[in-house]
């Protein structure tokens, strides 16, 4: 039947409906399709029809998605965080078909062998995931064919376009600091290297999201008559029968749609999968009458299983962007694409090549030296020897090149910017996310947690990461200095004071950063850490006793007929951009539902 977003009548009951059409969504419905088409699935997405959106399917106008008023993208509003200066950080999610990947910034990065391995549940170690990464991608890079793939929906290539000069200047100048450049940092086992990075884009230079790679096909050819997508409608809760799910509750988002919204219902007649996000699923699971008894009964909610995990455990990547002066040329930033200097339409109606970019060329994973560990203080030493000293693979900062700046462009200098993308991986910190009402538009009980571990390891990391990022960039030809109020406020006489040039620096010795410009170099950094859109962990698979919310075949403590499939579940952070994991988490959940439904 296809994509509608008005409910036809007569569908009032389908087999599997699954709440959120995401990337690990799109994924598990498609392949339960093509396991048995005559069974009836309904994917109830809250946002719209993502097909041949041009702010979508080309990859360059990506920061469309980063603001405020875009429709693609949800965001969760947090509250004060006194780790953070009181500020009340926003989370953005996708909020439209193909949820994250969608929207996101392309980037092909995969776990690392540890990070699977460190779940610690069976059927989900590294070894046991790879043919599913290997099943979803057809690999267009460097590597073997022992840990990549070659018949897979998903296309992974450098696109049509990246900008040479800055992208050899910024491998050069890692290996100049002992980060050299590897063939294949996504291998699993790689780390401490650059790369030239791949991305979800096809070699025609499309976005590969997982509507468009998934379930878009199935849905136009004619062989997956019962695969049906609503749009524009929200889940409120699941609806259970002694303690067995047996459909949901949902309403038109009126965001779309004007009026008061009619709650209705359907019936799902073997399985009901939530896969509304890692920051929705936990609420629908609330409204819903799961979770920790005590959050339910503040929000009115009568309890149907106590799982008191639900919620817990949030985890993101704390990033940091910094942009810089450079000397590049207009042509090599999408500077002048959001400064309103060159025409998008003329752009698409000609398909420049330049649209199958996402400006980001080098991507790495890096981890300190055991002499520079030492010098970050006691706390991060003992964690770096317990955690990270004896697992080369476990890097702990991610820095990608992003040829541009990297944020609102509004009232800046005409330039072409050189900035990085610098996020740190592997938390300490950990946060939560609840209701506080059974309604949908009730505030949100969210914090982000960010640098609230004890010992103030993650704000180390981070620290760290800007010093080392900065020693990249000036030693690049296309460096002309800090833009500087993308940097800390380093006062003028300081050897770290942001500076500008206008010839590259010869002879490059590292900045010293004394206890002064440490101190103003933190403070800038709880001022200005924020989300990488890497949210994770907080319905985690785990034995309950650990505050696990489902099991190695994701069904649901406390109730049957119910199960997750997104990124709520990983009980331990991975170091990569995690739309490869939520493809993987899709496979795998399939698989596991194939299996379950006896198909």
């Amino acid at each position: 039947m296809g994509v509608f977003s008005r409910i036809p009548s007569g569908l009032d009951e389908v087999d599997v409906i699954i709440a959120g059409g995401g990337t690990a969504g799109c994924v598990v419905a498609s392949r339960l399709s093509d396991a048995d088409p005559n069974l009836s699935i309904l994917i109830i997405e809250g946002g719209s029809d993502n097909y041949n959106d041009p702010s979508i399917i080309h990859p360059l106008l990506f920061l469309s998605h980063l603001m405020p008023t875009s429709k693609n993208t949800l965001f969760y509003q947090g509250t004060k965080e006194p780790k953070l200066d009181n500020r009340e950080l926003v989370v953005p999610s996708g909020g439209v078909l193909g949820g994250g990947s969608s929207i996101n910034l392309l980037t092909y990065s995969r776990a690392q062998r540890q990070d699977l391995d460190s779940w610690k549940m069976p059927g989900w170690s590294a070894n046991e995931l790879l043919p599913f990464m290997k099943k979803l991608e057809t690999y267009h890079g460097p590597g073997t064919s022992e840990t990549h793939g070659a018949d897979g929906p998903v296309q992974i290539s450098n696109g049509t376009y990246h900008a040479t000069t800055s992208e050899n200047d910024f491998i050069q100048a890692a290996t100049k600091i002992g980060w050299p450049e590897k063939v294949d940092i996504q291998n699993l086992d790689t780390s401490n290297a650059t790369q030239r990075n791949l991305r979800f884009i096809s070699p025609e230079g499309l976005r590969q999201d997982a509507a468009h790679t998934y379930l878009h096909p199935r849905l136009q050819d004619g062989k997956h008559k019962n695969l049906h997508v609503l749009v524009e409608h929200q889940v409120i809760r699941v609806l259970f029968e002694n303690k067995k799910a047996t459909g949901v509750e949902y309403q038109p988002n009126s965001a779309f749609h004007n009026g008061t919204p009619t709650v209705k219902t359907i019936k799902s007649n073997k399985l009901v999968v939530v896969s509304a996000g890692a920051l929705g699923t936990p609420l629908v699971l609330e409204r819903s009458g799961v979770g920790d008894p005590a959050i339910l009964a503040k929000a009115g909610v009568d309890v149907v299983a106590e799982v008191p995990g639900v919620g817990r455990n949030y985890m993101d990547h704390h990033l940091l962007t910094y942009p810089y002066r450079s000397s590049l040329l207009p042509n090599e930033t999408f500077d002048a694409v959001y400064g309103g200097r060159v025409d998008i339409g003329q752009l698409i109606a000609t398909n420049n090549s330049i649209l199958g970019w996402n400006a980001a060329d080098v991507t790495s994973k890096l981890r300190p030296s055991d002499a520079e560990a030492s010098t970050l203080g006691p706390a991060f030493l003992q964690a770096w020897n317990k955690d990270f000293k004896n697992v080369p693979n476990k890097p702990v900062s991610i820095i990608t090149s992003l040829n541009g700046f990297p944020g609102d462009p509004t009232g800046l200098p005409v330039a072409q910017f050189m900035s990085t993308s610098t996020f740190t991986v592997y938390p300490y910190s950990r946060g939560h996310i609840h209701i506080t009402g059974k309604d949908l538009s009730v505030p949100l009980d969210f914090q982000t947690g960010f640098f609230s571990d004890e010992q103030d390891v993650d704000i180390k990391k981070s620290i760290w990461s800007y010093k080392k990022q900065r020693e990249i960039l000036r030693r690049m030809d296309v460096y002309r200095g800090e833009y500087a109020p993308g940097h800390p406020p380093f006062s003028a006489g300081s050897d770290a004071a942001c500076k500008e040039f206008d010839t590259p620096l010869k002879n490059v010795q590292d900045i010293v950063y004394t206890p002064e410009d440490d101190a103003i170099l933190e403070q800038w950094v709880r001022q200005n850490v924020g989300s990488t859109w890497h949210s994770m962990g907080t319905c985690k698979m785990a034995p309950q006793s650990e505050f696990g919310v489902v099991d190695a075949t994701l069904s649901v403590y406390g109730v049957n007929s119910l199960k997750l499939a997104d990124l709520s579940i990983p009980p331990q952070n991975v170091a990569a951009n995690t739309g490869n994991t939520a493809f993987v988490v899709g496979e795998k959940a399939a698989d596991i539902f194939i299996k379950d439904l006896g198909l």
